[in-house]
């Protein structure tokens, strides 16, 4: 659509660059697209570089354009040195390129993706209603009702689950969600203590609207 048409296509990548793809190199690695073929891509390193800040990366026309005229640019503090050391090696893992864990980005990789399907899974399973694309780490469930929302929260709170609760204006009023932000650090042990839990604060809240209707997009999943 970006050849036929012209417009210009820009990707924000916070929730795929480091996660998704084979090499984890985001959405485009994911679906086999040249990177050059999107204008503009904008990431994090909140997230899968455990660090600060974020990066947009685009032409060189481009990025002289924001480095003269974006307000975090010119009036922001530059990233420290320590976070840039964070997302570097974190980079170089990713990419095996770390000669004393060359095996270990990819097998985070791996392990993320196994742990993301199979929660997302037993959450259908479960009956819960679930959003995003099999294998994403960061898992949406609908809570629906702004009441149940907060609700959500304390209950996971009471039992020490983090979660993310988003609600209006962020999302339309009545799809409010919590999200779950999956680790390949997580053990099954521990995916499975959340789940139980979750599954109590679902019967309490009414939150089980399609049990023993999974969705076929989470079945695929090991």
């Amino acid at each position: 659509l970006r050849r036929k048409y012209g417009f210009y296509l820009f990707v924000d990548e916070a929730h795929s660059v480091g996660a998704l793809g084979k090499r984890g190199r985001g959405i485009c690695d994911h679906f086999n697209v040249d990177p050059r073929e999107v204008d503009i891509l904008m990431g994090t390193f909140t997230k899968s570089f455990g660090a600060a800040g974020g990066y947009i990366a685009g032409s060189k026309a481009l990025i002289d354009y924001l480095r003269l005229h974006s307000h975090s640019a010119v009036y922001a503090e530059a990233m420290s040195v320590p976070v840039l050391a964070q997302v570097s090696s974190s980079m170089r893992m990713i990419m095996g390129e770390d000669r004393e864990h060359a095996l270990e980005g990819q097998q985070r990789l791996d392990q993320l993706a196994l742990n993301s399907r199979y929660f997302a899974r037993r959450l259908a399973e479960m009956g819960f209603m679930t959003m995003g694309d099999p294998g994403s780490p960061v898992i949406p469930l609908l809570l629906f009702s702004p009441a149940k929302i907060p609700a959500f929260s304390r209950e996971c709170l009471k039992r020490n689950i983090a979660v993310v609760v988003v609600s209006y204006p962020a999302t339309p009023i009545i799809t409010g969600r919590v999200r779950f932000c999956i680790s390949a650090s997580h053990t099954r042990e521990d995916l499975d203590h959340a789940l139980e839990q979750i599954s109590d604060i679902g019967d309490l809240l009414m939150l089980k609207f399609h049990k023993d209707k999974v969705q076929p997009q989470h079945l695929k999943a090991e």
